[in-house]
């Protein structure tokens, strides 16, 4: 107790006088309040809330809503950049439908023999490389071939190509040359060429891009058994001089 608090009288008992406390004032450094102390008897005072945290909460104006946080306001440049934003959507609503790209593929089969014989090996090693393959006799397969082609989607038709044109090429270029066929003794190409799976897809894909349009022939696929598949997609390797 300091001698402040204490007024004393003549005769009198020592009467207790509180000093009164002056009203708290918001720091200068926070101007978003808006000035209004909320004390415990104005309902918006928060319990276990200090003074000071209390004043800096923006009390709703009499018979109003509570007055919204003022949230920030752009600068000058964003005016332009949300045109510009507004410009491209616009323009990427206007623009055409992007190109589809698709592949197709179209499998036939047909019967044929040949004989694994290289004429730049003696008897013995061909016998040696390709075993009961060089048999002088022959032996057959039956030949499945899958043909793969890819190109745009036609806005159109909607198609990459005909398949009844698809159809009469793979009939020119595998069936009519191979069906039935030896191999090494009807067809001139094998005349030097062993008739190994490998030489026969490359033959298929020289046949078929004579005829294709250009650039749509992806893929030539040829199962000589379920177990032996060779893959062929034009690749060349330039040899060295």
């Amino acid at each position: 107790m300091c001698a402040g608090d204490i007024s004393w009288g003549q005769g009198q008992a020592a009467e207790l006088r509180p000093r009164a406390k002056p009203a708290f004032r918001p720091p200068a450094h926070q101007g978003k309040c808006d000035g209004r102390l909320l004390r415990p008897g104005d309902g918006q005072a928060q319990r276990g809330r200090s003074p000071r945290l209390q004043h800096c909460r923006r009390a709703p104006p009499a018979g109003g809503a509570a007055e919204a946080r003022p949230r920030y306001a752009p600068g000058p440049g964003w005016s332009r950049l949300r045109q510009r934003a507004r410009t491209a959507l616009r323009g990427a609503a206007m623009a055409p439908p992007a190109a589809r790209l698709a592949r197709i593929s179209r499998a036939v089969t047909f019967s044929a023999c040949h004989r694994l014989h290289s004429k730049s090996l003696s008897n013995e090693e061909n016998q040696k490389l390709f075993g009961k393959c060089n048999n002088p006799n022959g032996h057959g397969h039956n030949y499945k071939v899958i043909v793969t082609v890819h190109g745009e989607i036609d806005p159109v038709s909607g198609m990459v190509i005909n398949l009844t044109d698809l159809k009469k090429y793979m009939q020119e270029a595998i069936m009519e040359p191979l069906d039935h066929k030896n191999l090494d003794k009807d067809v001139p190409y094998f005349a030097e060429v062993v008739s190994t799976t490998e030489n026969l897809a490359v033959f298929i894909w020289e046949n078929l891009k004579k005829l294709l349009p250009v650039g749509t022939l992806y893929k030539v696929k040829v199962y000589e058994t379920d177990q032996n598949i060779v893959v062929y997609k034009g690749e060349e390797i330039m040899s060295e001089k």
